[in-house]
């Protein structure tokens, strides 16, 4: 049987105003009314343990939602029951927005660890980004880099090696961390190197013998989930790519 979403009571104690993520997940310059409107919106704090959905493909668009810590992945599920991965999610950055084309979820959002979102219902967002323009205009440019993101992915699949997807996947792993304010060459992979190959279009195999070869290369260093750049530059410069649109 699937694991459910578990419901926390909301967390009063955090709000945005002191939240870590804040630049990354807020429109800057917003002054002090106004972010006292959109705390009101998002005052629905949800955890889930890993495993859990946090939506599913078919399920009507209800919220959007903002990952205040944790990991997640999205994923589609193909006719025989094949899962093809369509992208992971860190704090800091906005789940739901595959839904608003037609109100529906096309794909299902998944906890990789134990993790909590702060939920955004969608209509009361919509109402409140037409009375804040630089809500709308923050919006707008979170579902252009979803739309940049995905000729990436396009990009990465339809002509480079896999030596140059993997180091591709690292570097934005990289840029995504540091924009966080964490390491930007140490770091912990949450999914599983299956899951990475997935995403990427590799087998299991392949995504472990590359690995292994940037390692004795010494651009990188693994241990398990753990993975330290020891060379970014020479990294970007071997395989001559950017990898900032993943």
């Amino acid at each position: 049987m699937s694991k459910q979403l578990i419901f926390a009571p909301a967390q009063r104690g955090a709000s945005c105003s002191n939240c870590r993520l804040r630049p990354g997940c807020l429109p800057a310059g917003m002054t002090g009314g106004e972010l006292a409107q959109l705390e009101d919106l998002a005052r629905g704090k949800r955890t889930f343990r890993r495993g859990d959905h946090l939506f599913r493909s078919g399920s009507p668009l209800q919220s959007l939602y903002a990952v205040r810590s944790g990991f997640f992945k999205t994923l589609v599920l193909h006719g025989d029951g094949r899962e093809q991965v369509t992208g992971f999610q860190m704090a800091g950055e906005i789940i739901g927005m595959d839904g608003i084309s037609n109100d529906t979820h096309t794909c299902d959002a998944v906890a990789l660890e134990d993790s909590e979102v702060c939920e955004l219902p969608f209509g009361k967002l919509e109402e409140l980004g037409r009375t804040l323009p630089a809500l709308q205009r923050h919006l707008h440019r979170a579902m252009s880099r979803e739309i940049v993101r995905d000729h990436g992915i396009m990009l990465l699949l339809g002509s480079m090696r896999a030596e140059e997807r993997l180091a591709a996947f690292l570097l934005n792993m990289s840029q995504r961390f540091a924009a966080r304010g964490y390491s930007p060459s140490a770091f912990n992979l949450r999914m599983t190197r299956q899951e990475i190959g997935n995403y990427l279009g590799m087998k299991l195999e392949t995504v472990s013998r590359t690995l292994s070869q940037f390692q004795e290369a010494g651009l990188i260093s693994v241990r398990n989930k753990a993975v330290e750049i020891l060379d970014a530059k020479n990294l970007r410069a071997f395989f001559g790519y950017s990898a900032s649109a993943l």
